[in-house]
């Protein structure tokens, strides 16, 4: 029998036309997130490192995305029977295409499966490449903790490898119990098994808190495969182009170090890193700046203590705040403004952001943490950022100072908010292993409001997890350690936190009982 194209038009058409759309679009949008990441500048190293398993793991990982979202309609049987009753909206033919849902739903279930297995097997291959390709110029974009790390490891001990083994259980249950065998023969594990999606769904949402894969945040300071200088000044014009006399070749000169941020560039518990430069701008550890944008308003400026300062090799410098008030909420809406968390596909897309006026530096009490043999740096909360300047400062070459020991105790009432500076402490304390002096700095980690264990799961932050400690800090039992275990010395304690925090170390100071050992008390002025 011939085939009749009206009668196909009718029977068939209207189907086959929404599902050429969804393959286009899905088509197109592996194509566009492949070479995204293939020839984006903002991904040039971690291209290098990753190669193609990069590409492929990400583009697989946008069809995931699209897929898991569509899945779900053709299932929702309200709606649809809502969308079928708007006749004078949809004609026969569109209203037809509403009986097909459940071939929809298989497609896109299928789409996930062979996603998913993609996805997988581009991973394992970004584990193996994290490990044999780790990064000594890029330290931060590597997920591997050295050279040679079992990639297993690396999956188990992570978050983003963690959820997506579950994530494979889940859909592997879910797609084998979709057979027609079981369906007929036990329909119960089918519907069982299927309701498993609500918790697919809240362990997909969690699996991208690792920020495993790092896209490079400074590309107009350091352009990829620029050269790099060991003084970069902007007065000297460094990052123009310069063209080499003998050569006739133009060369790019790095302005600063490269710098990588997963796509989430908030802190945890609402608090942003804000890195600005500024011409001839010098700063010392523990100092504080004023801030002021006049598209947030003409004459509000604000402190903020910097936790780092420029240096030599990189000129930027950079504070922490908390999000929190109207000033701080617009500035923030300004500096992410085109950021957005469900994008399907994530990328940088802000160029342009607020000028910021920057007033300072000023001197503050815990510039005199490097006048003391022994210091005690006590924070509570956000107020940790003067002392994260002087970790920083400490990391690029703690020797030069007069500090022998430093007393790191940091009290806070959630959990992430030590991932604010997690990886600055455990750099610091790893080089001092490195250099034989595990004696120079004494982590002490308090999560007070907590009841019961919590810790920094993730393997990178085993150094501190040995340090986590339930409550609040027993400051008799603290200064009394201290004092027996530093006779006949003056010891600084510096404290920026809550009032009461600063009210009970002030009286312990005064009233120490080691003979021969004096605390001197220096004090934040924290809100």
């Amino acid at each position: 029998m011939a085939l009749s194209l009206r009668s196909w038009v009718a029977n068939d058409g209207w189907a086959r036309l929404v599902l050429v759309l969804w393959l286009v679009a899905n088509v197109a949008l592996f194509w566009r997130t492949f070479m995204t990441y293939y020839s984006g500048p903002q991904y040039n190293y971690l291209h290098q490192m990753l190669g193609l398993g990069l590409c492929v793991s990400r583009a697989s990982a946008t069809l995931l995305n699209l897929n898991c979202c569509l899945v779900l309609l053709p299932m929702c049987r309200t709606v649809l029977t809502c969308l079928r009753g708007k006749k004078q909206v949809w004609g026969r033919g569109v209203r037809r295409v509403f009986d097909q849902s459940r071939s929809f739903h298989t497609t896109c279930g299928f789409t996930i499966c062979f996603m998913s297995v993609v996805h997988v097997s581009a991973h394992l291959i970004n584990a193996v490449s994290f490990s044999v390709r780790f990064s000594d110029d890029f330290p931060s974009l590597n997920m591997a903790q050295h050279r040679g790390q079992d990639p297993r490891i690396i999956i188990l001990t992570t978050v983003p490898g963690i959820t997506g083994v579950l994530l494979v259980l889940i859909l592997f249950l879910m797609f084998t119990a979709s057979s027609n065998y079981i369906r007929l023969s036990s329909y119960e594990i089918f519907f069982y098994t299927h309701n498993l999606f609500i918790i697919f769904y809240i362990i997909l949402m969690l699996h991208v808190v690792g920020g495993a894969l790092k896209y490079q945040s400074n590309v107009d300071m350091h352009p990829p495969g620029c050269l790099q200088s060991n003084h970069t000044s902007l007065s000297d014009g460094v990052g123009d182009n310069q063209k080499d006399s003998s050569l006739g070749a133009t060369e790019t000169f790095c302005r600063e170090e490269a710098r990588f941020s997963p796509h989430f560039p908030v802190h945890p518990c609402d608090v942003i890193e804000v890195c600005m430069m500024k011409n001839g701008f010098k700063a010392r550890p523990g100092q504080y700046i004023l801030l002021s944008c006049s598209s947030v308003s003409s004459f509000e400026s604000h402190p903020f203590t910097l936790t780092k300062c420029p240096t030599k090799k990189k000129e930027t410098f950079c504070v922490h705040l908390r999000v929190v008030g109207d000033w701080t909420e617009l500035l923030t809406h300004q500096l992410l403004t085109e950021f957005s968390q469900s994008e399907v596909l994530p990328m940088v897309h802000q160029t342009r952001y607020p000028k910021l006026l920057v007033d300072g530096p000023f001197g503050s009490p815990s510039e005199e943490v490097f006048n003391y043999k022994i210091s005690v740096c006590v924070a509570g909360g956000i107020g940790v950022t003067p002392f994260a300047c002087i970790l920083h400062a400490l990391l690029d070459g703690w020797m030069q100072y007069k500090l022998r020991r430093l007393y790191f105790v940091w009290a806070c009432k959630d959990l992430q908010s030590f991932y604010w500076f997690a990886d600055l402490l455990c750099t610091l304390h790893n080089k001092l292993w490195e250099e034989n002096r595990p004696d120079y700095l004494n982590i002490q980690l308090y999560l007070s409001t907590q009841t019961e264990f919590q810790h920094l799961c993730e393997e990178r932050y085993k150094p501190l997890s040995s340090r986590l400690r339930i409550g609040r800090p027993q400051w008799e039992l603290l200064f009394d350690e201290i004092g027996r275990s530093n006779n006949h010395k003056r010891i600084g304690v510096f404290c920026c936190g809550p009032k009461g925090m600063s009210r009970a170390l002030h009286s312990l100071c005064n009233s120490n009982p080691h003979p021969g050992v004096t605390f001197e008390f220096n004090t934040e002025s924290f809100i």
